[in-house]
């Protein structure tokens, strides 16, 4: 069983930063694509940003682009997602995820695996 674990999440007032990290179990990651996903109260998960096996190729979600920057260290099997000028907006549980394949996909069904999730809170 692969687990994947989210850090990171806090408190933050608007236009202040924070920085997620998530690691996957077994390596599983290293040949895949991940991506962040986020999820408000009352509204549904939607996609965030992903990123390419070899971070080659990065996608954003056009309410945090500008803002937000994935990358990911394959050495250290970290993804990390930098959120900079934090709206309350962006305000979520943040999820992160391994994908089936090796790109950087916005389809929240070709992911796998899944982390429980880390609580951003926007104070404005």
């Amino acid at each position: 069983q692969v687990q994947v674990t989210e850090s990171g999440g806090g408190l933050v007032q608007a236009g202040n930063s924070l920085k997620l990290e998530c690691s996957a179990s077994k390596r599983t990651a290293s040949n895949n694509g991940m991506g962040w996903f986020r999820q408000a109260p009352g509204k549904e998960r939607e996609f965030v940003a992903a990123i390419s096996w070899n971070g080659g190729t990065t996608q954003y979600s056009d309410s945090v682009k500008g803002r937000f920057t994935i990358s990911r260290d394959r050495v250290k099997d970290i993804l990390y997602l930098q959120m900079n000028n934090l709206k309350p907006e962006d305000t979520a549980v943040y999820y992160c995820a391994v994908s089936r394949t090796a790109a950087a996909s916005t389809t929240m069904n070709i992911y796998r695996y899944w982390g429980q999730g880390t609580q951003v809170t926007v104070s404005s």
